[in-house]
């Protein structure tokens, strides 16, 4: 039985399905988690949010109850482990989703009290949406945790950050997060993805790997005849978080050189300094059929000459296999 009063507020599931590499059985996971409830919107490539609140009554359960069954059936019908985060929006479903090993069902009361707690000795990047370089700012600030984040006034977070982003923080430290559960299916993505051996600090290596990962999706995109519009770049961390940037392009392309250029500069904008990777995810969003795609003409003859080379190197590819030509200064794709 639901507890007294639960169907009253809202209950959210952040669910992370581990190791989860392909495409079409995470189209599956999500058909299934939609005969629970119609409120399942995809987080690509392998998480979602699925709102609850309204079928805890016709399931005659409580949402933690309910998400150990969602955990089974994943487990028992593809061999999927997951983990879930249950509160009363999104943003601490994924927090507490994140708070201890995977593979378990973690909860956030509703209660204020337990909320508070729960977040004032989190570091400041542990609010979704605080990347790396947020998070050394607010630090130099003193800022360096939820609770001082949550303590200090609305209007020294908005001389810091600006006013919009001052008040998303303001909110987010105390709990709130007004977002809603939107239904949505995964769009039409061509990703590749690359692991290092261990857990990899050097920044040229981070950058030879995203080479290699952007000649292989400029190739596979080729291949299809598509183009992109619009990248992602998830970074995965050895403590097994995650974060993620995404950059749309001035226009729809499958030039290896202009993925390239995005994938460094979303890399650079992670700031990762210090930061242990663990593997590199690099996704095309946002698919347009190449013969459908405009490009500008720049009358460079350097560009010219790179997109007759990639020709070459393509036709190379088809007759001899994908390895046969890469770039020199890419890492070799993971074995």
């Amino acid at each position: 039985m639901t507890r007294e009063g639960e169907e009253h507020v809202p209950q959210i599931l952040y669910i992370h399905f581990h190791d989860l590499t392909d495409e079409q059985l995470y189209r599956r996971l999500l058909a299934l988690l939609a005969e629970f409830t119609p409120l399942v919107q995809a987080l690509p490539p392998d998480a979602a949010l699925v709102d609850v609140t309204g079928g805890l009554r016709y399931f005659g359960t409580d949402a933690p109850a309910l998400a150990e069954r969602i955990r089974a059936r994943t487990g028992g019908l593809y061999g999927i482990r997951s983990t879930v985060g249950v509160a009363t929006n999104p943003m601490l479903a994924r927090m507490v989703a994140a708070d201890g090993p995977p593979s378990a069902v973690r909860e956030l009361p509703a209660d204020l009290d337990a909320v508070t707690a729960f977040l004032a000795h989190k570091p400041a990047a542990a609010l979704y949406g605080v990347g790396p370089a947020t998070a050394r700012t607010l630090s130099s600030y003193g800022l360096d945790s939820v609770g001082r984040i949550a303590a200090a006034p609305l209007g020294t977070l908005q001389r810091i950050l600006g006013a919009a982003a001052g008040r998303r923080l303001h909110d987010a430290a105390r709990g709130l997060d007004p977002t809603p559960v939107v239904p949505a299916a995964p769009a039409r993505s061509i990703r590749v993805e690359h692991g290092f051996p261990q857990d990899e600090l050097d920044r040229d290596r981070q950058r030879a790997a995203l080479l290699a990962l952007t000649d292989r999706l400029g190739l596979r995109l080729r291949s299809e005849e598509q183009t992109t519009r619009s990248l992602a770049l998830t970074v995965r961390y050895a403590d097994r978080s995650t974060t993620t940037r995404t950059r749309t392009l001035a226009e729809a392309t499958a030039h290896t050189p202009a993925l390239t250029a995005a994938a460094y500069d979303l890399h650079d904008r992670l700031a990762l300094q210090r930061a242990r990777v663990r593997s590199f995810t690099l996704r095309a969003d946002q698919l347009v059929a190449a013969e459908q795609a405009s490009r500008q003409l720049l009358f460079d003859p350097t560009d010219e000459r790179d997109r007759r080379i990639e020709e070459a190197v393509d036709r190379a590819r088809r007759k001899y296999g994908p390895d046969a030509v890469r770039p020199a200064a890419a890492t070799p794709p993971a074995a």
